[in-house]
């Protein structure tokens, strides 16, 4: 282990330049005015952050990764719920989740944007509905949408850090965690529910949902229906570079209007000791891809759930939980009105969980998983044969409490099949071989330790190791990956990817002020990246002058260390007549891959974020400034991106004379029409899609 001193100075940017060759190739028109440098100085008001858009205070109980109930976790989580979540919401989960501690996005334009937690995406942030598995393809493609949307849940968790024990090792870089009430765990009386609408923003949207829960004696029900329409994003005027070449100036980014809908209809049976519910839901989603100007996706997705839960006041078992889910995941790819690519996927979970009463000062929980995945693609963009994974694990953690010391230790096994079926009989090109599987056993074990100390500081720290067995395009890829722009091979030897992860941390509560410090090291023994090989491969096209060479990336295991640092912060600065607080934080992490000595790739930079937020007779304000640091650490692939400076204006209010109240909200973001590129965007899209611009929204949740 590093000693302290030299672990921050490791986070902190270099001041090396780079060549000029490397830098950045945003255009910016000069018509559009200097950057906002004034700016820059507000930053000095706060060394630490969190987005001053979320006002409502944390609650004390993260369920997610939380299986005892208690209110300490040892690792760090986020939660977003009520009013908080209603003025954060967006079209996409990444985008609603982009700026709170640790938390960026891939950010393929405004309708495929996954959250990235800690640098890591893709297959090492575990998506859940409801704590059940979202199946979809977005870990395939940047430019496959989630199948979660934001607009009608009811609460968003994200843990931050390795939570393989209960997830797997799809959760090596944490989980985020959608929560609502479609399968009811509570006995309803009557009827309620909340209507939502909101409209504006730099994409136009227009978006509306209705939630209704009700219920008499054991019977308690829900049903949801929602739907949103976006025009082209309007962004600063700039000039889009696409396959390197400059574009005509423009102030939207192309083809990203969408449109889509969906609902849910669930009940339950509630008793004394527990609840039995089942539920089911659908999305449809219609959506351009930035990339390509006449390409457009349709995305379907159908889903079952089954949940229940069964408590006891005595006897060694006292709690038993059941979850299952079958989803059906379709999205098809249009060139024009022709079909171009079509993807499927079918996934299952079963998990069963169980809690035993204390034994010897010993509290903890067991249980059971297995999931299934069956995927296809057909088409032109089919660079990944069908596939069938399933995998089964057992896990344990348990915990033990020696007065204000809590320790929780876990492990977990999983048995892992990932079977390709190769090439169709009648393929016309024959690439993926024959069928072949590969079978893995991955494994992981962790520690954890809170400790409260005197005057509400309290002292966590967890260490562990986490195995993830390869996903099927890490294995079995083969072919033109369109939304990169590379030809990207799989390896079907690949071994389980393994870490081992510390973490320590440092949390204060005292009345409206609170702090936060956390330090963490993620080590790969074998890290499965995809790099350039150096090598070009020759694409055909529909005729010989339509074809093209691209740059060849192949899969492989390889040493790589991540270590970051995340500050949150509040501080009240006046309690009466009106509440006026400061929010701030920073988050930085830095990834290098230690086999080329290369820094990872996608990695947000050094972020600042400095707001007050003001309260006053059910009126609410607020005022944050955003600052993401060039980033320069890129691999030789990439390319340097440059920093921003963004300030967003917030206000909202009750109305409390229509039913229970209904909750009003403005929003001005970007108010200096800042022209600003995510470093988290893949690289051969970034250029064409810049952040939104300066934009204006508002809307209203009713509740009644």
């Amino acid at each position: 282990m590093q000693p302290i001193s030299a672990f921050l100075l490791n986070l902190t940017p270099s001041r090396h330049r780079r060549d000029p060759s490397t830098g950045p190739r945003h255009r910016r028109d000069p018509s559009a005015g200097p950057r906002p440098a004034w700016l820059l100085s507000a930053l000095a008001l706060a060394a630490s952050a969190a987005s001053a858009q979320a006002q409502v205070a944390t609650p004390t109980v993260v369920i997610t990764g939380n299986p005892l109930g208690r209110s300490a976790l040892a690792q760090p989580a986020s939660v977003l719920s009520g009013d908080g979540l209603v003025l954060r919401r967006a079209s996409t989960l990444g985008e609603t989740l982009d700026g709170l501690p640790g938390v960026a996005s891939t950010y393929f334009g405004p309708n495929a944007s996954r959250p990235v937690v800690r640098g890591l995406d893709g297959d090492r942030v575990r998506l859940l509905d409801n704590g059940g598995v979202s199946t979809d393809a977005s870990n395939l493609s940047f430019d496959h949408a989630l199948g979660t949307d934001p607009l009608v849940a009811e609460r968003l968790e994200v843990l931050r850090g390795p939570t393989a024990l209960l997830y797997g090792g799809n959760a090596t870089g944490g989980v985020v965690n959608s929560i609502d009430n479609r399968i009811p765990r509570a006995p309803v009386a009557g009827f309620g529910g909340r209507a939502e609408v909101r409209a504006g923003g730099a994409a136009s949207e227009r978006a509306g949902g209705l939630v209704l829960d009700g219920g008499s004696g054991s019977l308690a029900w829900h049903a949801d229906a929602y739907g949103r329409s976006t025009d082209d994003l309007r962004v600063p005027r700039h000039v889009p570079v696409a396959e390197g070449e400059a574009l005509a100036p423009t102030e939207r980014v192309r083809n990203s209007a969408s449109r889509d809908h969906g609902g849910a209809a669930g009940a339950s049976w509630v008793g004394s000791q527990g609840y039995l519910g089942l539920s089911v839901d659908t999305l449809r989603k219609r959506y351009g891809v930035t990339s390509e100007e006449d390409v457009s996706i349709r995305m379907d997705r159908d889903r079952v759930a089954l949940a229940g839960e069964w408590r006891a006041p005595t006897g060694l078992l006292r709690q038993a939980m059941l979850r299952a889910s079958h989803t059906d995941y379709q999205h098809v790819e249009f060139e024009g009105s022709e079909v171009g690519t079509t993807f499927k996927s079918k996934g299952r979970e079963l998990r069963a969980e169980f809690r035993h009463a204390p034994w010897a000062g010993v509290e903890g929980v067991f249980g059971l998983q297995a999931e299934s995945l069956d995927f296809s693609a057909l088409g032109a963009e089919a660079f990944v044969p069908g596939t069938r994974t399933r995998s089964q694990a057992a896990f344990v953690i348990e915990e033990f409490r020696a007065g204000p010391l809590a320790l929780t230790a876990g492990a977990r096994i999983e048995r892992a099949c990932v079977a390709s079926e190769g090439d169709l009989p009648d393929a016309e090109e024959p690439r993926f071989g024959g069928p072949r599987e590969r079978r893995f056993t991955p494994k992981s074990a962790s520690l954890a330790a809170t400790w409260p100390l005197a005057s509400g500081w309290q002292l966590s720290a967890s260490a562990g190791h986490t195995e993830r067995a390869p996903a099927y395009y890490e294995l079995y890829a083969d072919g033109l990956h369109i939304a990169t722009a590379a030809y990207e091979r799989g390896d079907p030897d690949l071994p389980t990817e393994s870490s081992r992860h510390v973490e320590a941390g440092l949390a204060w509560k005292q009345g409206a002020h609170q702090l936060a410090v956390n330090l963490f090291q993620t080590r790969f023994s074998r890290y499965i990246a995809l790099d350039a090989t150096g090598a070009v491969v020759e694409v055909p096209g529909e005729g010989a002058e339509d074809a093209r060479q691209v740059p060849e990336y192949a899969f492989s295991a390889v040493r790589a260390r991540l270590r970051g640092v995340e500050v949150d912060g509040r501080f009240r600065l006046v309690e009466r007549p009106w509440v006026l607080d400061v929010t701030g934080g920073v988050d930085r992490v830095r990834g290098n891959n230690l086999s080329s000595g290369e820094p990872l790739p996608r990695l947000a930079p050094l972020r600042l974020r400095a707001g007050l937020a003001w309260q006053r007779d059910g009126l609410n304000a607020a005022l944050t400034l955003r600052h993401a640091a060039r980033q320069t650490r890129v691999p030789a692939v990439d390319r340097a991106t440059a920093g921003h400076t963004q300030l967003d204006l917030s206000a909202s209010g009750r109305l409390p004379a229509l039913a229970q109240g209904a909750l009003w909200f403005v929003k001005l973001n970007n108010a200096t029409n800042e022209l600003a590129y995510s470093a988290s965007t893949i690289e051969t899209l970034r250029d064409l899609v810049p952040l939104p611009g300066r934009s204006l929204a508002a809307g209203v949740q009713l509740r009644f």
